[in-house]
C-alpha cells in the first residue's frame, strides 16, 4: 500500500507538472503573439505615423519631467524671492547627477530591450527589465547616502553662497530621498515606452507633474512651507509615479513582467546596460561638473543674481531640450528595433525624420528665446534687475538651439543602436572638451576690451553650440556605413 501511494503520489505530481508545461507553452506562446502584435509595427508600420505614435506621448513625458522644477522656480520665485530661485538653480547639478544614475540604468535598459525585441526575445526582456531595477537599487542607496554625508560640500563646491545654502540645504534634505523614486520611475517608464506601451509610460508621468502642481499650490501657496513645499511637492508625486509604474510590471496582462528568473543578476546584461547607458550618464554628470563652473564664473563676473538668471533660462531651455528628447524617445524604439531586424531602409528614414523635426523645434525655439525673452522670463520672477541680466542670458544660450537639436539627435540616434562610444564622445564634445577651456578663455578677453566679463560667459556657451555641432557632423559622416543594407549580423 505504501508503494501503491507512492506510486500515486508520484503520477500525480507527474500530471502536475506536464500539465503546467502545457499551459506554460500555450501562455509563452499568447505572450509571444501580444509581443508581435505589440511591436511588430515597428518593422512594418508608416514610419512618419510611426514616430508620431511614439513621439507625442514621450514629448509630453519629457515637458511634464520638466515641469517638475519649472513649476517648483514659479511659485518660490513669485512667493518667496530671488534668492530662493538662485538657492534651488544650486541644487540642480546634484539632481542632474542622481538623474545621470536614473539614465544609466534607464536609457540603457529600453534601448537594450528594443534591439532584442526585434529579435523577438521576450525571455531576455525580461531579465533586463530584473537587473535594471537590481541596478537602480544599488545605485539609488549609494547616492542617496553619499548625497546626505558630503552634502553641504557639494553644495559649497556647486556654487552655493552664505545667502543661498540655507535654501538648497532645505530643499535638498527633503527631495534627496524622492529621487531615488525619480530613477525608478524614469527607467520603469523607459522599458514601458520600449515594450511597446508609449500612452501609458506618458499618463504616469503626467499624472506625477499634475499631483506636484497642486501639491505646490497647497504646500507653497496654501499652507506658507517655501523652498520646503516644493521639495516635498516633488517627492510624493515622484513617489506615486513609481509605484504605478511598477504595477505595470506586475499585472498578468503585461506580457513582460516581474518574473523570478528576470532578478538572477547577469553580467552581460549589467555590462549591455551600462555601457548604452553610459552616453547620457556621462553627459549628465558632465553637465553637473560644468554647471558648477559655470557657476563659480557667473558669481565672478554676476554674483548671485547672474546664477538666478542662469537658473531662469535652464527653466525655458528644458522645454525645448525636453521637446528634441521627447521626439528622440519616439525614434529610440523604432530605430532599436529595425536595427536588431536588420532593416537599414526604415533605419534611415526614421533618423532624417527625427532630425528634420528636431531641427525645426530648435528654430521655434530659438526665435521665442531671442525676440520674446522678456516675456518668459517675468513668468519666473518680477525683480527688475534679475529680468535685466535673464534677457542676454537667455539670447545667448538659445540662439544656437537648432545646432543643440542636430546634436542631441545624433547621440540619441547612435546610443539607440549600440553605438556606445559614438554618442559618448557626440554628447560630451560641448560640455567638456569645449565649454570647460572656453569659459575661462572668453571672459577675460571680453574684460580686457572692456567689454562685460559677464556676457563673455554666457558668449562661451554659444560659441560651444556650434563647436559641438560641427564635431557631431563629423562623427555622423564617419559612421554613414550602417546605414549600408549588407551588414552582418555580428555588428548588431
Amino acid at each position: 500500500m505504501l508503494c501503491r501511494g507512492k506510486k500515486t503520489f508520484f503520477l500525480v505530481c507527474l500530471q502536475y507538472f506536464f500539465l503546467r508545461f502545457v499551459f506554460f507553452i500555450i501562455l509563452k506562446n499568447t505572450l509571444l503573439e501580444k509581443v508581435i502584435d505589440n511591436t511588430e509595427e515597428l518593422g512594418s508600420k508608416n514610419i512618419n505615423k510611426l514616430l508620431w505614435q511614439y513621439a507625442l506621448p514621450a514629448v509630453i513625458t519629457q515637458i511634464t519631467a520638466s515641469i517638475y522644477n519649472i513649476v517648483d522656480r514659479m511659485f518660490l520665485g513669485q512667493c518667496v524671492g530671488a534668492l530662493a530661485i538662485a538657492g534651488l538653480a544650486i541644487t540642480m547639478p546634484i539632481m542632474n547627477i542622481i538623474h545621470a544614475f536614473g539614465s544609466l540604468v534607464g536609457v540603457g535598459s529600453s534601448a537594450r530591450m528594443s534591439i532584442v525585441l526585434g529579435k523577438k526575445d521576450i525571455n531576455w526582456a525580461e531579465n533586463i527589465l530584473g537587473n535594471s531595477m537590481i541596478l537602480t537599487f544599488i545605485l539609488g542607496l549609494l547616492f542617496v547616502t553619499g548625497g546626505y554625508v558630503f552634502m553641504s560640500r557639494i553644495l559649497t563646491m556647486f556654487g552655493a553662497s552664505a545667502e543661498t545654502i540655507g535654501y538648497a540645504r532645505e530643499y535638498m534634505n527633503i527631495v534627496l530621498p524622492g529621487m531615488f523614486m525619480t530613477t525608478v520611475t524614469f527607467n520603469l517608464t523607459g522599458l514601458i515606452r520600449a515594450s511597446g506601451y508609449p500612452n501609458k509610460s506618458m499618463w504616469i508621468l503626467v499624472g506625477g507633474a499634475v499631483l506636484n502642481i497642486i501639491l505646490d499650490a497647497l504646500l507653497i501657496y496654501g499652507l506658507n512651507w517655501g523652498i520646503a513645499g516644493a521639495a516635498w511637492a516633488t517627492t510624493i508625486s515622484m513617489t506615486c509615479s513609481a509605484f504605478v509604474a511598477m504595477l505595470h510590471f506586475l499585472q498578468p496582462s503585461s506580457f513582460i513582467r516581474f518574473r523570478r528568473h528576470a532578478w538572477r543578476p547577469k553580467g552581460y546584461i549589467f555590462r549591455n546596460i551600462l555601457l548604452i547607458g553610459m552616453s547620457p550618464f556621462l553627459m549628465n554628470v558632465a553637465a553637473s561638473g560644468v554647471v558648477a563652473l559655470l557657476n563659480t564664473q557667473l558669481i565672478r563676473y554676476g554674483g548671485d543674481l547672474a546664477v538666478g538668471a542662469n537658473g531662469i533660462v535652464n527653466s525655458f531651455a528644458p522645454l525645448v531640450i525636453m521637446l528634441i528628447l521627447g521626439i528622440c524617445q519616439g525614434m529610440q524604439p523604432i530605430a532599436g528595433y529595425n536595427y536588431g531586424a536588420e532593416k537599414m531602409t526604415r533605419l534611415k528614414e526614421v533618423y532624417f525624420l527625427t532630425m528634420k523635426w528636431n531641427v525645426i523645434v530648435g528654430i521655434i525655439g530659438a526665435f521665442l528665446a531671442v525676440v520674446f525673452p522678456k516675456y518668459i522670463i517675468m513668468a519666473f520672477t518680477k525683480d527688475a534687475d534679475l529680468i535685466a541680466l535673464s534677457i542676454p542670458a537667455m539670447r545667448y544660450l538659445m540662439v544656437c538651439a537648432p545646432l543643440i537639436g542636430f546634436t542631441i539627435t545624433n547621440s540619441q540616434f547612435f546610443q539607440s543602436i549600440d553605438k556606445p562610444w559614438v554618442a559618448i564622445v557626440t554628447s560630451l564634445s560641448r560640455q567638456v572638451l569645449f565649454l570647460i577651456p572656453i569659459m575661462f578663455i572668453i571672459p577675460p578677453i571680453y574684460e580686457h576690451f572692456h567689454l562685460s566679463g559677464l556676457t563673455g560667459v554666457f558668449c562661451s556657451c554659444t560659441i560651444c553650440d556650434i563647436l559641438g555641432a560641427l564635431l557631431s557632423a563629423i562623427l555622423l559622416y564617419s559612421q554613414w556605413k550602417i546605414f549600408h543594407p549588407a551588414r552582418s549580423a555580428n555588428q548588431i
